[in-house]
């Protein structure tokens, strides 16, 4: 078990009143993390640290930012070790997944580091004589960012790195199932030397999240959120923000298409497929959840998915590798369950895996999967995937789209041209030809559309989301006015 502290103003420390919460193993229910209960008022003293921070560190060069940020990767690279550990007994992740995570987490902070000197502006012209007008990009203040626990280091690491750059500090509120991973982060971060303050850490219970998430959403400093999660979730998210009137971006829930075309290299079809579909045991808000193949190659394309599917390794992810680890909770297997047992009533075949009676789901194929079955609409977020014929292009993009998330998609053909033009018609913020769903880099513009959210992480569309837009003027010649 690994007890862990918060970080507010540089001071590690306990919840205001003591209180701890546990953090328990997915498969054997064993203490994985002890970790401190957040009050209104820790939640307060958070913003409040970040807001007395905000005017040294948004003054900094922006040299002397990226150093911190590259240290920062390196010293997350070398907690590889402790972060895969940290991940099996939270969540029940594969040290692939894991190490994975690391990789483009210091990724994300070297991306980071970069942008510090492309936050610029531009000179436009105006109708006045004489007066110089600017479109200036500043610092927007304090920052929570909020991450889940599917890919903990990437998307915790994604909520305050582009943030830091652009000048801002932060607020990382940690997640209630994976919170010493989490805690992993800002050490690396404080390793690296940030000033007190810039960077603040708060773990909550399970119950007190939404007075935590308000008291912060509420403070006056407070000037920007993100959020990575469910949608339900998102949308109240989305409420509170509103309320406050403060800016958000919203990475919620995903149903990702994997269309398959009539011309579609098969084998490399099947690759992308069981990469997309059971990474991380399909819990990524990319996995491939639908895989729509035209009816003329299904049963080709289906049998050596299957193959590909049955051969991958399950197993707890502390005693040895694997490729499946435990799923995040029992509930998931209940819910999995569920959806197999309505597929298969309503005339779905199950081709490979099926129900399972603990958190090692085996990877799972339901095959002539139709709309009237629940797992055609809701997100499994699972090893437990839906696959549907249809018959030509149409079809296929009318399925793609028949859902209302918009996150990611793929699609599969030989003709390039063609597939680039189905690839425009999929309603997605994210949409790979001849790749997988799951696919992530820094640099990338990465959020969705419909129920998947709104606004955008990474690279350029990153500045924009976090910091402000102002006119500046000078005017350096007389001016004339009417009266």
């Amino acid at each position: 078990m690994i007890d862990i502290q918060m970080l507010i103003g540089g001071t590690q420390r306990a919840a205001a009143n003591g209180a701890t919460f546990e953090r328990r193993n997915p498969l054997d229910h064993s203490v994985a993390t002890r970790a401190p209960a957040a009050t209104v008022e820790d939640a307060k003293a958070a913003v409040e640290a970040a807001a007395k921070a905000f005017p040294v560190w948004s003054a900094m060069g922006p040299g002397e930012r990226r150093t911190l940020l590259m240290k920062a990767a390196q010293a997350l690279e070398a907690k590889g070790e402790a972060i895969a550990a940290a991940m099996a007994a939270e969540t029940g992740a594969s040290g692939i997944w894991a190490h994975f995570n690391v990789h483009l987490g210091a990724d994300m902070l070297l991306e980071a580091a970069a942008i510090t000197t492309q936050i610029s502006g531009e000179v436009i012209p105006s109708n006045v004589p004489g007066n110089v007008a600017m479109a200036v990009r500043q610092p927007a203040g304090v920052v929570l960012g909020i991450a889940p626990w599917n890919a903990p280091v990437i998307l915790g690491v994604r909520a305050i790195s582009t943030p830091l750059a652009c000048g801002n500090t932060v607020i990382l509120k940690g997640s209630e199932l994976c919170p010493a991973t989490h805690g992993l982060i800002i050490e690396a971060l404080q390793e690296a030397g940030l000033p007190p303050g810039v960077v603040n850490f708060v773990t909550n219970a399970p119950q007190d999240a939404g007075a935590v998430v308000d008291a912060i959403v509420a403070h006056p400093a407070l000037r920007r959120v993100n959020f990575t999660g469910s949608t339900k979730v998102g949308k109240l998210i989305a409420q509170t923000c509103a309320k406050y009137l403060k800016p958000a971006v919203l990475e919620l829930g995903g149903k990702a298409p994997f269309v398959v075309l009539d011309d579609a290299d098969l084998d490399a079809a099947v690759a992308a497929a069981t990469f997309g579909a059971f990474a991380n045991s399909g819990q990524i808000c990319m996995s491939t959840e639908r895989i729509i193949v035209d009816a003329a190659v299904a049963d080709t394309f289906v049998a050596k998915l299957a193959e590909r599917a049955k051969a991958l390794p399950l197993g707890d992810p502390r005693l040895g590798p694997v490729v499946l680890g435990s799923v995040v909770d029992q509930a998931t297997v209940d819910r999995c369950n569920a959806l197999i047992d309505d597929a298969l009533a309503k005339g779905a075949t199950l081709v490979c895996g099926g129900k399972a009676t603990n958190t090692l789901m085996p990877a799972t194929l339901l095959d002539h999967v139709t709309p009237e079955m629940h797992i055609y609409q809701e997100e499994t977020f699972a090893p437990v995937k839906a696959i549907v014929r249809v018959n030509g292009v149409e079809e296929a993009v009318a399925c793609a789209n028949d859902n209302e998330f918009g996150l990611a998609a793929a699609v599969f053909g030989r003709d390039v041209s063609r597939a680039w033009q189905v690839a425009n018609r999929i309603e997605s913020g994210i949409c790979h030809v001849n790749g997988p769903t799951v696919h992530n880099e820094a640099q990338m513009p990465f959020g969705g559309v419909k129920a998947s959210g709104y606004g955008r992480f990474g690279g350029k569309a990153g500045i924009d989301a976090f910091t402000e837009l102002r006119w500046i003027t000078v005017q350096n010649a007389p001016r004339h006015y009417p009266f």
